[in-house]
C-alpha cells in the first residue's frame, strides 16, 4: 500500500472509485468535488487549484489531496484530505482531515493506516492539532479517530445535512 498524491498516471482507477460511490449513491468523503468531474484530468485541475491560497476557489480552503493506492493491482483503496486551515463550515463541522474507502475494501484497516500515514504530512504543515469530525452513526469511522489517538471533544448538529457529527482531536505531537 502506498499513500501518494494523485496523477494522470491513475486515471482509470480515479475513475473506477468515483464509478464505486456512484454505484452505491454514496458522497465521496474526501476527495474534493471527485462526483462532480466526469474526467480525472478536470478532477486534478481542481486539485492543483487548491493547492495554493491564490488560486483556490473562495468557497474552500488550500488542502493537499492523496490516494491510497494498492500497489499489486494499483487499485485506489481509499482518498484523504488534509484541508491547510478553516473556513467557518470546516471549524464547526468538517475539521482538518476527510477520508473515505470503497465499498468493497471495507472493514480491511485502510482508513486506520491512511490517517496514521497522513499524520505527518499535518505536522509538515504546521498543523499540530488535528480536528476531524464523524457522523455519530458511523461507528466504524469513530473507530478509525480512536486508533489513531483521537480525543473527543463534542457532538454538534450540522443544519444543511441535519446529521449529528462527533468531533475529535488528535494531537500530532503525541503517539497514538
Amino acid at each position: 500500500m502506498k499513500l501518494i498524491e494523485p496523477s494522470i498516471e491513475y486515471d482509470k482507477q480515479i475513475q473506477a472509485y468515483r464509478q464505486e460511490f456512484i454505484d452505491c449513491n454514496e458522497i465521496i468523503q474526501g476527495a474534493g468535488l471527485l462526483l462532480n468531474h466526469s474526467s480525472a484530468k478536470d478532477w486534478l485541475d481542481e486539485l492543483e487549484q487548491c493547492k495554493d491560497e491564490k488560486t483556490t476557489p473562495n468557497n474552500l480552503v488550500p488542502f493537499s489531496q492523496y490516494i491510497y493506492v494498492r500497489e499489486s493491482d494499483h487499485k485506489i483503496v481509499g482518498v484523504i484530505q488534509i484541508r491547510h486551515y478553516f473556513n467557518d463550515y470546516l471549524e464547526k463541522y468538517g475539521g482538518h482531515i476527510g477520508y473515505s474507502v470503497c465499498l468493497s475494501e471495507r472493514r480491511k484497516g485502510y482508513a486506520t493506516e491512511m490517517l496514521s500515514l497522513v499524520l505527518p504530512k499535518c505536522k509538515e504543515l504546521n498543523i499540530d492539532k488535528v480536528l476531524i469530525t464523524c457522523v455519530k452513526e458511523n461507528e466504524a469511522s469513530r473507530k478509525v479517530i480512536l486508533k489513531n489517538g483521537g480525543q473527543y471533544e463534542s457532538t454538534v448538529f450540522e443544519p444543511s445535512n441535519e446529521k449529528y457529527l462527533e468531533r475529535y482531536w488528535i494531537d500530532v505531537n503525541k503517539p497514538a
